[in-house]
């Protein structure tokens, strides 16, 4: 049997397996700041900017539907707007950031209709309901807007989004993720008791009974010395770490890394789990949408933004989607998080709906993706990156992706300087 970890190790495992809770308690806890309670639904009524630093790698492409959901009190139904031909999606969230259902265009279609949610012991209506593994739930709404003339459209749609229910619970307050290591084990700790685990996960806790934090309760900071103590917030550090090189967490295809089969649905992926808690909060699963970054030849989706690059399509090679494509550039910050890429254009993201985008003769498409403006024959068809020399982070996202995408047979071109 393999030697108990040790507790640098044990705190290294535990915030991997907990970063996403707290996470995502963060981002509750800040609309909570703002005014937003429980079983209430807040629209945003503009594209993300690069102001936007609630969730990090936020689109361009749909406006934001959020609400926090406490199902602890009793059912929460939910309507669903119509929407015709208009992607829409609506992901319900568990608290470790697992999508247990996402409503909308692809799975419930566009004529609306309404959905009930239980917690995860609540008794089964007679009239049936969907259950969440957790009594926390984050349902997170994306509606498409195709420029600013669709708004108004966009926005009524997003008004046929409701949800009613009992009146939820104030957020339990958490410590960030860098804080101090016994604040950060005791936001775990306070994150565990209010959703509990799933069974599937007691290895992981038997693995860490060194630091007292369980499902059940009991973590006490006061039992460990002043060495013990350094010890547990150097495993955290190093935990923090490993969430942030997210360069081996997906699956390289050519000049591109594809995400891992499990995403938005984890299993005990717990390190994968944290890295995309940490680097794309909130993604979905693959039936839904494919986001794709480029890497540099080792591997590292951090790439160079001072020097411009080309990304170059062949006549009819673009991304098979059922839904739309659009290419980001995004800004990385110290803390690994991304975050969109403020220009003189006002222009954040790039794709099949970009007015004006122009063709080569041979129906190939050139995306110049640059810090300094490319010049008139090639301005229609600029990203523009970080003109700060940070590093950034180019995402690929393709909504409803098809299956040779999805499995590989398509493969996306690779950049190249220009």
């Amino acid at each position: 049997m393999a030697a108990p970890p040790s507790l640098r190790q044990a705190a290294q495992r535990l915030l991997l397996y907990g970063l996403p809770l707290i996470e995502m308690a963060q981002v509750r806890q800040r609309a909570s700041a703002g005014g937003q309670t429980a079983n209430t639904v807040r629209h945003s009524r503009v594209l993300a900017t690069p102001k936007a630093r609630a969730v990090t790698q936020p689109n361009n492409d749909t406006l934001y539907s959020s609400a926090w959901l406490d199902l602890a009190q009793g059912p929460v139904k939910i309507t669903l707007p119509r929407t015709g031909p208009r992607y829409f999606s609506l992901a319900l969230m568990d608290a470790y950031t697992n999508n247990f259902a996402i409503l909308g265009t692809r799975t419930t279609g566009g004529d609306g209709g309404e959905v009930t949610l239980i917690g995860p012991r609540a008794a089964m209506p007679a009239g049936g309901a969907l259950r969440s593994p957790t009594d926390w739930v984050w349902a997170l709404g994306r509606t498409l807007v195709d420029g600013p003339d669709d708004l108004a459209a966009a926005h009524a749609v997003q008004d046929g989004l409701t949800v009613s229910g009992p009146a939820g619970r104030a957020p339990t307050q958490t410590a960030a993720r860098d804080a101090e290591w016994s604040k950060v084990l005791g936001s775990i700790q306070a994150l565990l008791l209010e959703s509990p685990p799933p069974i599937t996960d007691t290895r992981l806790f038997h693995d860490v009974a060194a630091l007292g934090v369980s499902p059940a309760g009991g973590f006490d900071p006061s039992r460990f010395s002043p060495a013990q103590a350094q010890e547990i917030a150097a495993g955290l550090a190093e935990g923090l770490e490993t969430a942030k090189a997210t360069a081996e967490s997906g699956e390289r295809r050519g000049d591109w890394s594809f995400p891992r089969q499990d995403l938005g649905a984890f299993g005990q992926d717990y390190t994968y789990r944290a890295q995309v808690a940490l680097s794309g909060l909130a993604a979905m699963t693959l039936e839904e949408a494919a986001y794709l970054r480029a890497v540099t030849v080792d591997g590292h989706d951090h790439l160079d933004s001072r020097r411009a690059w080309r990304l170059r399509f062949p006549a009819g090679q673009t991304p098979p989607v059922d839904a739309f494509w659009s290419l980001t550039a995004y800004e990385v910050t110290p803390a690994g998080q991304g975050f969109l890429v403020d220009n003189p254009i006002d222009r954040y993201a790039i794709g099949d709906r970009t007015p004006g985008l122009t063709h080569n003769a041979d129906g190939s498409l050139d995306i110049w993706i640059s810090p300094t403006d490319p010049g008139p024959k090639r301005r229609a068809n600029w990203l523009p990156s970080p003109s700060s020399g940070q590093p950034m982070v180019l995402s690929l996202r393709a909504y409803l992706p098809r299956p040779e995408l999805i499995t590989g047979a398509y493969r996306v071109p690779s950049l190249t300087p220009a």
